[in-house]
């Protein structure tokens, strides 16, 4: 199964939620959705993508430590694009602090959601799901 990461880090003392956004202009972690990419609701009876080894692979190109990322179960969307499916898995970085500097060696920058306008509408969509399950609405 296909699958992009959406990054995220929320500050523990003030809720501040950040995205990370990459070089390509995207939140998704590390290739652009399709063009033709569209949000497709996603049933309990769906098979869902176990996260930890591509957490793992994620933590590794980006230079975090193993156990820096966290999935964030409850958080099921998927893409339909032409020829199948791509999953969205949306992790949060555990750390105190954002890691300005491994997102900067990155080509990557960390974002509020307010920062995100000029995305793709899917991506947009994306984000304002993980925001919401984020903020507890």
């Amino acid at each position: 199964m296909d699958y992009r990461v959406i990054l995220y880090h929320k500050q523990a003392t003030s809720a501040r939620t950040r995205f990370l956004k990459f070089d390509n202009d995207s939140v998704c972690a590390f290739e652009k959705l399709p063009k033709l990419a569209q949000l497709v609701a996603v049933s309990a009876d769906d098979p869902a993508l176990h996260p930890a080894a591509v957490l793992t692979s994620v933590e590794q190109k980006l230079g975090l430590a193993t156990g820096d990322l966290e999935a964030e179960g409850e958080y099921r969307h998927s893409v339909e694009v032409p020829g199948g499916r791509i999953a969205v898995i949306l992790a949060g970085i555990t750390t105190i602090d954002p890691p300005f500097d491994l997102a900067e060696r990155s080509g990557a920058t960390f974002i509020d959601l307010t920062q995100a306008r000029g995305l793709p509408q899917v991506e947009l969509e994306l984000l304002r799901h993980a925001y919401e399950l984020l903020m507890g609405g």
